[in-house]
């Protein structure tokens, strides 16, 4: 027992002494063994990887809109083609309006049946054959977002969706170009194919939009994104201090009612009782009169009453017998010396101008030819 108790430090340090010895790496940078290299793509899985096959077969069905019957007739064989390279059996049930896929004995890849399910629900939620067979691929994959439930006002809904198309689906367009997905909104469903990463940027834009985020605030960020993902001393780096911060303004304040309630003081004690119609009567007097006393009152009260109303209804009908203040004449304003016109000024226009014929002549004009033909005379 004490050989062996002594033996166990010793294999111990011997161990200690052996990862000393082992020959360390040399120091890489984190960043680079986080980053993939250029151009790598994981090995595709081949039948030598499952030589056997699969033990039990897989089957997926879905269900489809009565409007894409028509084009699901004309694409289906290509689809079973496509499939077939894959020992994947598709049938499309057009009387209960399903399709359905299925592994086969040769199918060795057990990834393919959930591609075959992808593939049959993006053809049912009208995405085009062209670009639902992409599914398929190892790198590319799908996502479909349901959006009906997130709003419950119907116009409201409408008008959000549209806002993720935007003006002849230029938002839309953008989007695509950021993620490298393609993206189809349809009803209630917004169906998006791509890598990953874009799969998980588009599904933030939608839930935002949905969430009355306008989807510029998300694509501006994407831009940005995409530029810092350019250098490659910022990739391990935080990016929050180059990201836009945008503030949320609720721009709806609350409507100030008209009429505001002034609460009232609180006071322990609770309020005075209110008098009654006997308390009323002892307190005037009225309570000890006999009864032909308190009916000669209220006879005289009710004749005050209609005296008063009888006066008011005199004075209405003897309003229509004033007559109305006329206003007072004014006196015409007289001529100021400014304004005056000079006559004399104007009879020797008139005089001139009579004394003138049309065409004729001006008196210098006159002077003037006849001193040059004078002049002609002495010549001759």
């Amino acid at each position: 027992m004490a050989s062996s108790s002594l033996n166990v430090p010793a294999i111990a340090s011997g161990k200690r002494q052996f990862h000393n010895q082992k020959s360390k790496p040399e120091n890489q940078d984190e960043a680079e063994l986080l980053t993939v290299p250029d151009g790598w793509k994981e090995p595709a899985f081949s039948k030598e990887d499952n030589p056997r096959g699969l033990l039990e077969e897989s089957s997926f069905a879905t269900l489809f809109p009565k409007y894409r019957e028509a084009y699901l007739k004309e694409c289906w064989p290509l689809v079973q083609k496509a499939l077939n390279e894959h020992h994947i059996n598709a049938t499309l049930d057009l009387i209960e309006g399903s399709m359905t896929v299925c592994t086969t004995k040769k199918t060795f890849d057990p990834y393919i049946i959930i591609r075959a399910r992808d593939l049959i629900k993006l053809l049912a939620r009208s995405v085009s054959f062209e670009q639902a067979i992409r599914i398929l691929q190892d790198d590319v994959a799908c996502d479909i977002i349901k959006i009906g439930s997130l709003v419950r006002n119907k116009e409201r809904f409408v008008k959000r969706r549209q806002r993720l198309i935007g003006p002849k689906g230029s938002t839309l367009k953008a989007l695509e170009l950021l993620t490298n997905c393609y993206i189809m909104v349809q009803g209630n469903t917004v169906s998006a194919i791509g890598p990953f990463g874009g799969l998980k940027e588009v599904r933030k834009v939608v839930l935002d939009t949905m969430k009355n985020i306008h989807p510029i605030y998300n694509i501006k960020t994407l831009m940005i994104k995409r530029e810092l993902a350019k250098d490659s001393e910022l990739r391990s780096q935080s990016w929050e201090r180059f990201l836009p911060q945008f503030k949320h303004k609720n721009v709806n304040k609350r409507k100030e009612p008209k009429k505001k309630t002034v609460k009232k003081e609180y006071t322990p004690f609770p309020p005075p009782q209110p008098e009654s119609q006997i308390d009323k009567e002892l307190a005037s007097g009225e309570y000890f009169l006999k009864a032909n006393q308190k009916k000669r009152q209220k006879m005289e009260a009710v004749k005050a009453k209609q005296a008063e109303a009888l006066s008011k209804r005199q004075e209405e009908r003897n309003k229509a017998f004033i007559p109305p203040k006329e206003q007072p004449v004014m006196k015409p304003k007289e001529a100021s010396t400014e304004t005056k016109i000079d006559v004399a000024a104007i009879k020797e226009k008139v005089k001139k101008a009579k004394k003138k014929k049309l065409g004729a002549l001006t008196a210098e004009e006159l002077k003037l030819k006849m001193e040059a033909n004078e002049k002609k005379k002495k010549k001759k």
